[in-house]
């Protein structure tokens, strides 16, 4: 009953408060944006969600678009400016997805959506992170963020997807607030942010 209904249910009133609550942070962030990174301050880019469907997330954005002399985007550790990384440590980069959560792209809690290109490299077990809609936060978030491995990060997904659970997601939520006040996890010891997953570690 919780999975199937009431999460949804309190993902629309939470999402729309907040967004209302919210509303002079998001057009004091977006003003930010404009004069650090200057436009388009959403970025939106593709992304699998639940049974692999295919939708846009909304973040605010964090990167400049400096380009080398062939077009190509520089590395994410140069565009990633230091008012992007106060962006990202603060989790403020993404309040756009509360409009996700309102379409019913997304939900509160639940597996990170991760990039398209990353469909065809995931094994059987895997791809059961898609049996769900993807979240702001979810246990891979609470439970190492950037800093933990591939491996490690798919495992914190499947576990949660097969135990929903209210007070589970209650926890959740409860521990992100501590994890982003404490600027946990929020890069790779190896990438600005997180290293691309390449489908080699789990066999």
């Amino acid at each position: 009953m919780y999975k199937n209904y009431i999460k949804r249910m309190i993902d629309i009133v939470l999402s729309f408060g907040a967004i209302i609550l919210l509303s002079p942070v998001f057009a004091g962030v977006a003003l930010l944006v404009r004069m650090k990174l200057g436009g388009p301050v959403i970025f939106k880019q593709e992304r699998p969600g639940k049974d692999e469907k295919i939708f846009y997330m909304y973040k605010f954005r964090s990167m400049t678009d400096e380009k080398d002399a062939e077009g190509n985007l520089l590395p994410d550790e140069v565009r990633l400016t230091a008012f992007g990384k106060k962006l990202r440590s603060s989790s403020l980069d993404e309040l756009p997805e509360l409009i996700n959560i309102l379409k019913g792209d997304m939900t509160i809690v639940g597996p990170r959506p991760l990039l398209v290109r990353y469909l065809p490299l995931y094994n059987d077990r895997q791809r059961h992170r898609h049996d769900v809609r993807p979240g702001i936060t979810g246990l891979a978030q609470v439970n190492g963020r950037n800093s933990i491995s591939w491996e490690d990060k798919f495992e914190w997904d499947i576990k949660y997807v097969e135990h929903i659970t209210f007070l589970g997601d209650l926890k959740i939520i409860l521990k992100t607030v501590s994890t982003v006040l404490g600027h946990k996890g929020i890069n790779s010891k190896t990438a600005a942010t997180m290293e691309e997953f390449r489908g080699e570690e789990i066999t």
